[in-house]
């Protein structure tokens, strides 16, 4: 969806869509590739049928690239001993390794097992499941053996494949330097999180009733968590040691790539949060969690232009008020207070103007975008880092939309239950905020 890329600013970069499900899409979006990356899943769409689709897909997307002359494609799989034990999931993952070499374009294929950082589904699901249960009743796949792999080091491997000649036409697995059973890796990420976990084995509980209780307590889609989960019955790790003897790559420990997963979300510096955030251009209100993040959005229109609507929201605080039951605003700040917090007394540093970095009451403005954007991060005492974001979108009608968007990272079960219990509270006071930064606006113009 080339719209999620709308928040970067990159040069010498040409964004084109094609659907791989729909074959006539896909000549346009290859001419004049000479190296295509195949990054496609098919998963999102539902459990049911996927290995249908990611055959469909992979057929379509050999032909399309080799009629457009593409020289090579790059992919990435899924890491597991061929044979009659492999998951649905991770024979389609292999199955389509193969139809794209049936192609008849030279592939370089990486098989990776789980990879270790923000948005990869498997790690979502490690991170969701040890953050929100204190007593996991675990069944026998927790002892499964996994080779995880930092996402920075697929990374490496991914660009090294570009250059490396000896890679063409051959298929590597790929793994950081541990092999942990599953059980291991949620240990290890609720200690780097400071989180308590205890582990009752059972001999009881079979992978598909395990992807139900994953659908009980995470977000993850059932399209996803099913078939991941169903996948876990298989040990994936790599027996091959090619990829380490031709690409010298430094791998990074998994409680190094853990650490560096944890400290990008907690400091706010993963850009698909900020980038991606925006769920369409309506009015209206969502909620979603992505990488651990629960993102809530608040969209209302106002006749005032983009230049008005920025004015107004990254006027807001101190002596200026916030627009909206600024007694509630006080009353979190002397809460705030009691339990050592900055609470509001810092106000704002100047009336008439906003910088990056200036102290707006128990907020701190992180980013700033003239007559765009203006993203604070709570000072507070919260359990689990927030940050408020306000966008002004220019709208086709000469008006503008009002985006603001509350980012919560809950730390553990208590984080959790602090977001439910103030959520009818916030959405009292962020829906009158906003409609509050809308009306003011259109006054002042």
């Amino acid at each position: 969806d080339p719209a999620r890329l709308s928040g970067r600013k990159w040069d010498n970069v040409t964004s084109r869509q094609g659907d791989v499900l729909h074959y006539e899409s896909l000549p346009p979006a290859l001419e004049g590739v000479q190296v295509a990356y195949y990054l496609v899943h098919s998963m999102a769409k539902g459990a049911h049928g996927f290995e249908k689709r990611d055959d469909i897909a992979a057929r379509n997307f050999g032909r399309a690239a080799r009629e457009a002359g593409v020289q090579r494609i790059i992919y990435l799989g899924g890491l597991g001993a061929e044979g009659k034990g492999l998951s649905p999931h991770l024979a389609s993952r292999q199955r389509v390794g193969e139809l794209l070499r049936a192609s008849g374009v030279p592939v370089t294929e990486f098989r990776a097992a789980v990879i270790i950082g923000s948005g990869s589904m498997s790690f979502e699901m490690i991170r969701n499941l040890t953050e929100r249960l204190p007593i996991m009743i675990t069944p026998k796949w927790l002892t499964t053996r996994c080779q995880p792999i930092a996402i920075e080091n697929v990374l490496d491997y991914l660009t090294l494949g570009l250059t490396e000649p000896s890679a063409v036409g051959r298929t590597f697995e790929i793994g950081g330097p541990d092999v942990l059973t599953y059980g291991d890796m949620i240990r290890q990420y609720a200690a780097a999180r400071h989180l308590r976990r205890l582990l009752i084995p059972v001999p009881v509980l079979t992978p598909r009733l395990s992807s139900y209780w994953v659908d009980l307590v995470t977000p993850i889609p059932a399209a996803y968590s099913h078939p991941l989960i169903e996948g876990l019955r298989s040990e994936v790790i790599v027996r091959d040691p090619s990829a380490r003897e031709i690409f010298k790559v430094d791998l990074i420990p998994y409680a190094e790539a853990l650490r560096q997963a944890i400290s990008l979300t907690r400091s706010g510096e993963v850009e698909t949060y900020w980038a991606g955030s925006r769920s369409g251009l309506d009015p209206g209100t969502s909620l979603k969690v992505a990488e651990g993040m629960i993102i809530e959005q608040r969209r209302v229109e106002s006749m005032a232009p983009a230049e008005a609507v920025f004015s107004v929201f990254s006027g807001i605080g101190g002596e200026n008020g916030w627009y909206y039951a600024n007694w509630l605003w006080q009353l979190r700040g002397l809460l705030d207070r009691l339990v050592g917090g900055v609470g509001m007394r810092r106000g704002r540093r100047r009336l008439d103007s906003t910088r990056p970095g200036d102290p707006l009451d128990f907020w701190r403005v992180e980013a700033l975008e003239d007559n765009r954007l203006m993203r604070l991060r709570s000072e507070m005492r919260t359990p689990g880092p927030a940050w408020l974001q306000f966008e002004a979108e220019p709208r086709a009608n000469g008006g503008t939309l009002v985006i603001e968007t509350v980012f919560f990272k809950p730390h553990g079960l208590v984080g959790l239950i602090y977001w439910h219990l103030l959520r009818p509270l916030h959405k009292l006071v962020f829906d009158g905020l906003a409609h509050a930064i809308a009306r003011r606006a259109e006054t002042q113009t």
